[in-house]
């Protein structure tokens, strides 16, 4: 397993990549504001269990295929791309995205999560940054396999630390930001903006070999 100096090793630089605005974090944010604290902490668990799906391909060897094979990166990165590119635009179709009522709840927890969990799993850029990032942290004279799947665990856990902290404080100030129309309204065109923008730069992303 892993011992004390690798994990304080990489705890610090797990955290700066975690705090990194990605669109997670974003989707996240979106879900507490327009849906409450539940849906943001199962946007933020779903993230989470993404990042998982990615250690697991990394231990499997899954990854691999993403890293060497330009049409299986490409097929992944299209289809992630389009369904960021389709939550951004539901953005700017829906003005009563970010109203609080019974009625106008865009997106159950469960939902949420799913969606969140798509957003990660569909990004092959994840997948071969845990290959990639997660190695040079395992001490080879121990299970390989077992030292990746825990490193992997443990910046799933951090992820979705601050992330669920992204939903609890974005959750109280639900109210104040949605009874005011003007601040819905550049909440909602900056939410789907920045969803668009992720999307865009994840089609034109390349491969790195």
């Amino acid at each position: 397993m892993l011992d004390g100096g690798t994990i304080f090793a990489f705890i610090p630089v797990a955290i700066a990549l975690v705090i990194s605005p990605g669109p997670d974090s974003i989707y996240t944010l979106t879900r507490s504001v327009s849906d409450g604290r539940c849906a943001g902490v199962m946007a933020a668990l779903g993230s989470s269990t993404g990042s998982i799906v990615h250690t697991t391909g990394a231990v499997l060897g899954l990854s691999a295929i993403f890293r060497t094979s330009a049409l299986a990166f490409t097929i992944v990165k299209v289809i992630g791309a389009a369904y960021l590119l389709y939550l951004g635009i539901q953005m700017f179709r829906t003005p009563d995205e970010f109203e609080i009522s019974p009625e106008s709840a865009s997106y159950t927890p469960m939902e949420s999560f799913r969606s969140a969990l798509l957003i990660n799993v569909l990004n092959p850029k994840v997948a071969v940054f845990f290959l990639a990032f997660l190695p040079p942290f395992v001490q080879s004279d121990g299970n390989v396999s077992l030292q990746i799947f825990a490193l992997g665990a443990l910046f799933a856990t951090l992820g979705f630390v601050y992330q669920g902290l992204i939903a609890v404080f974005s959750a109280r100030a639900r109210r104040a930001i949605s009874e005011r129309e003007l601040v819905r309204t550049l909440l909602r065109m900056a939410s789907g903006s920045v969803l668009i923008g992720f999307g865009v730069r994840l089609a034109l992303e390349e491969r790195t070999s």
